[in-house]
């Protein structure tokens, strides 16, 4: 079973930074894909960022383009999410998930088997 820890969500004001870390307890070379997703109060779970197992493509959500860098260590069995110029919007819980499976679908959650708990972030105006 595959273990994903998150952190580094928090509270900071609009216009400000944040940087999520999710660390694999197997090789992330090992997962075909591994994502960031974030569901607000009230809203479904949505894709926010992913990365193509080549590492050619990476992948955002409209909401973040622009705004959010996801990034991958291999070395260190861990993918970042760098969040810049943050908005009320983005309060969110954000989760990591990984897969194993094959499949040229990054963007839907179902496609993904494990998930980490979560980190909030809150972003205040």
């Amino acid at each position: 079973q595959v273990q994903l820890v998150e952190s580094g969500g928090g509270l900071v004001q609009a216009g400000g930074s944040l940087r999520l870390s999710c660390a694999a307890s197997e090789r992330t070379f090992s997962m075909y894909a591994m994502a960031w997703f974030r569901q607000a109060p009230g809203k479904e779970r949505e894709f926010v960022a992913s990365m193509s197992w080549t590492g050619t493509d990476t992948y955002y959500g409209d909401s973040v383009k622009g705004r959010f860098t996801y990034s991958k260590d291999n070395a260190n069995n861990t993918v970042y999410l760098q969040m810049n110029s943050l908005k009320p919007e983005d309060t969110a819980v954000y989760y990591c998930a990984a897969r194993r499976r094959i499949a040229s679908d990054y963007f839907a959650e179902r496609f993904y088997d494990y998930w980490g708990q979560g980190t909030q972030v809150t972003v205040s105006s």
